[in-house]
């Protein structure tokens, strides 16, 4: 494995993610609590490993431009993206204040902050996959072919 196949490892890492995060939503409304504990824990995880993975490509490849010229692809890739880096940059506290309140038993904090945090990061995920979909495999740039 070379530093040029860490986009689709992120994307799929994100596309984990969003499964981990679903599951985990549907076993703690159906109050399987341990199954909910599994997949919240596993879902940091693969998000831990996630930006481990995400910061080397970055750090080797830098960023890769969108160079697609549509009047329509290229401001939705554009919206996606920037909302995608803001709220990514927001999950990580929003995890922090959610997670903690669940370690301290703090289960009606814990659910207050996870009504905001789940929403949100199934965003992030859902689009870390539609930006890498975009950007490497729909709209290739022409950066990815020199």
């Amino acid at each position: 494995m070379s530093v040029t196949d860490l986009p689709a490892v992120n994307a799929t890492l994100n596309s984990i993610c969003t499964l981990l995060l679903l599951a985990g939503w549907w076993f703690i409304k159906h109050e399987h609590k341990r199954r909910h504990i599994i997949c919240m824990v596993s879902a940091l995880t693969v998000s831990a490993v996630f930006l481990a993975s995400y910061l080397v490509y970055h750090y080797h490849v830098g960023s890769v431009r969108f160079t697609y010229e549509h009047p329509f692809v290229r401001p939705l890739y554009f919206f996606i993206l920037i909302t995608h880096v803001i709220l990514a940059a927001a999950i990580v506290p929003l995890v922090l204040m959610t997670v903690i309140p669940a370690l301290r038993a703090r289960y009606d904090r814990h659910k207050r902050w996870a009504r905001i945090t789940l929403p949100l990061w199934l965003y992030v995920s859902v689009t870390g996959v539609i930006v890498y979909l975009m950007l490497y495999i729909w709209f290739p740039s022409a950066q990815l072919a020199g």
